[in-house]
């Protein structure tokens, strides 16, 4: 194990190094939240693609695949199929908007400010969950490579995570997402997956050995494919962690076709989990849990050194998704929450504008740092993933998706409308957790309907937006209109990707 331990530490120190990095890079509010929007095609593509692609996606999809066999892919895939829907359809949109977070945008289009506010506060309640669960899957993985306690494990992983993130911003999440994009290729899709499959004795084997439902498409259920969409795929159109790697790409181009390659990327990626979770299945029949067939099936087949880098591979889609999800949690926080609270939404302190750039690096900073502690501290005392992670998504989608989507499709769409959706939703989804369970189907389905009936009755039952808000809206989504971008120092490095 002497080899696989080393793989693991250069890993992590690898990371630390991309955040020290990333810092001397992390000159103005841009630089630190989006990059300064100037991530080429190649960079675009792979960040996307590894903050998708987290521990729920890996270890997740494995645990998937053992259970259901080669439907299991169907939780990935229609993570994929969200990211192809937002960069075909929505991402050159939001892109051209050039703000910082969803609630700008719903303030951009409805004006007034007023929606911002409660839409900030669900945001930010969905990534602080999201990077919570994420946070809390370093203890399977460092269990399995170090014996170590689950608590230990947490704040080991979460330390990393939390420093490099709050040392550069975007621009160490990016880099070390490209790193990690790269190890998961390699470490899953070319090494875990030919290996599993070999060790099965072939797919021919593995058929022979298994029922005939492991290989049927539609085996895990239609009503869960369903749930899948509505949760993943639609959440994948709104989520703050994504919108956030949309607006680092330097065009609507990029947007576009460098999601499209990231989201076909999850789709193999998908394939490839549900394969090793069947050839799990047939190596180890009787796991007491689904979710330790990847753990095992690394442990025991594969040789050492290989073993180290799929390991790094597993800790990379956790640290991805962590990382992503903690400074989406600490944008929302500090953009849309603390600095409205404060009356603070100009960029003038006191008259001295020079010092802007430097005073909203440190406040975001200090946010990520803030956030990053509570992420720790919450995935300690957290003992139900599964829960917390649905809790997360159906506030989500049940609040958020109808106002958004409305927004960017329906004109007639207004601020009370947007309101009323978000309050209507999210409490009736609270509501409905609590009278079917909070693992139910039924309470994402009806509580986006009411969602949607809010909106459509409140919006027509309410005086149209403002003509001005809505030329101002047209011109942002033409790209005309918004502020420009402050020139730091690190913009002269050549743009990446």
């Amino acid at each position: 194990m002497a080899v696989d331990y080393a793989v693991i530490v250069i890993y992590l120190a690898g990371m630390l190094a991309m955040g020290w990095w990333g810092m001397r890079r992390a000159k103005s509010k841009s630089e630190f939240l989006v990059a300064g929007r100037r991530l080429g095609p190649g960079m675009y593509s792979g960040t996307m693609a590894a903050i998708v692609l987290g521990g729920a996606s890996t270890i997740g999809g494995v645990g998937l695949g053992y259970q259901y066999g080669l439907s299991g892919a169907w939780m990935v895939f229609t993570i994929g199929l969200g990211l192809l829907a937002l960069s075909i359809f929505f991402s050159a949109r939001i892109a051209r908007l050039k703000v910082y977070t969803v609630s700008e945008m719903l303030d951009l289009r409805y004006g007034g400010g007023r929606a911002g506010i409660i839409s900030g506060v669900v945001m930010w309640a969905y990534t602080l969950m999201l990077a919570v669960t994420s946070t809390i899957a370093y203890a399977t993985i460092f269990d399995v490579i170090f014996d170590m306690d689950r608590s230990l494990s947490i704040i080991l992983g979460g330390t990393i995570v939390v420093a490099y993130s709050t040392l550069g911003g975007m621009w160490s999440i990016t880099l070390t997402d490209m790193v990690q994009f790269v190890v998961k290729t390699i470490g899953v899709l070319l090494l875990l997956l030919p290996i599993a499959v070999v060790k099965a004795g072939g797919f021919s084997e593995m058929k022979a050995q298994l029922p005939t439902e492991y290989f049927d498409p539609l085996g895990i259920g239609g009503e869960t494919i369903f749930t899948y969409v509505l949760i993943y795929t639609f959440g994948m159109l709104i989520g703050q962690d994504i919108w956030q790697r949309v607006f680092t790409a330097r065009s609507d181009k990029v947007a576009r076709y460098g999601g499209t390659v990231a989201g076909t990327y999850c789709l193999v990626y998908a394939l490839a989990g549900a394969v090793i979770g069947t050839a799990a299945k047939v190596l180890y029949p009787d796991l007491a849990h689904a979710d330790d067939a990847f753990a095992t099936i690394v442990r025991d087949e594969l040789p050492m050194g290989v073993r180290g880098l799929v390991l790094a591979a597993a800790l990379a889609a956790v640290m991805s998704t962590s990382s992503g999800a903690l400074i989406a949690c600490a944008t929302v926080a500090n953009n849309d929450i603390w600095s409205r609270l404060r009356g603070v939404i100009s960029r003038e302190k006191n008259g001295e504008a020079h010092d802007e750039a430097h005073d909203e690096v440190r406040g975001n900073r200090v946010f990520i740092l803030i956030m990053g502690i509570a992420v720790v501290c919450i995935a300690i005392a957290l003992n139900n993933v599964v829960e917390a992670l649905t809790v997360a998504y159906n506030l989500l989608v049940g609040g958020l998706l109808v106002p958004i989507l409305g927004g960017l499709l329906w004109k007639r769409g207004t601020v009370y409308g947007a309101l009323a959706s978000v309050s209507v939703g999210g409490l009736g989804v609270l509501g409905l957790m609590w009278w079917y369970g909070i693992l139910a189907n039924q309470p994402v389905y009806y509580g986006l309907l009411l969602s949607l009936a809010a909106y459509v009755v409140v919006s027509l039952a309410t005086r149209p937006t403002d003509a001005a808000v809505l030329a101002a809206w047209r011109e942002r989504l033409a790209g005309r209109g918004a502020e420009p971008e402050p020139r730091a120092a690190s913009e002269s490095v050549p743009t990446a990707g």
